[in-house]
């Protein structure tokens, strides 16, 4: 019971986001009552935290598999990118931004996480680069790290990035095509060229 109500409450949480959604919304998809929830989460807090672990540790799972199995970490980018896009928003409804702003402590502990554990495969990516000669050996890797991450997150907020002007697809293209130049070697540049120009094909 306690996985169908994870399941459920993040439907809803994706769907309508973490504020509009209440305990008694989730007891009548599930039809029981909101007792049998409390019996697994003591809140909607306790909850919310739960839906949040259970999607971090999704995607912790897929990135990782993504930079284990990667040819070079330029093609480890474009398909985490794939991976973003089915996550991020840039709308006022965005789970990301309502947790930001109604949920501010499980959000920091989110972002520290994050750091911590897609932080270190990320910067194991950024040495394989060098090693491979497609990123600047003189790149700071854990200021590089760090400001990925922060600058990924920014793209979720409607407040710098409004839906009337910037689409998530768009975001992602211009983010990742930012992130790689700054850091890649003429050859890097080079094999970015090439996967932009098969995307389009």
């Amino acid at each position: 019971m306690k996985n169908k109500i994870l399941k459920t409450s993040l439907n809803e949480f994706i769907q309508f986001g973490f504020k509009s959604v209440t305990m008694d919304d989730i007891a009548r998809q599930l039809a029981i009552s909101k007792k049998t929830i409390y019996e697994h989460f003591a809140n909607k807090t306790e909850l919310i935290d739960a839906c949040v672990d259970f999607v971090f540790k999704q995607l912790t799972d897929r990135i990782n598999s993504i930079q284990k199995n990667e040819a070079n970490p330029i093609e480890g980018i474009f398909e985490v990118k794939k991976l973003a896009l089915e996550h991020i928003s840039n709308s006022s409804r965005s789970p990301e931004y309502q947790l930001q702003k109604y949920y501010p402590e499980i959000y920091a502990d989110l972002k520290k996480r994050e750091l911590k554990t897609m932080g270190k495969g990320f910067k194991e990516s950024l040495k394989r680069g060098i090693e491979m000669g497609l990123f600047r050996s003189s790149i700071d890797i854990e200021f590089i790290t760090r400001l990925y991450f922060n600058g990924f997150r920014g793209l979720c907020n409607p407040e710098l990035f409004p839906d009337s002007d910037y689409k998530p697809n768009e975001l992602l293209e211009k983010y990742y095509d930012y992130h790689l130049r700054a850091i890649a070697t003429s050859k890097g540049v080079a094999l970015l060229e090439q996967y932009n120009t098969e995307k389009k094909l």
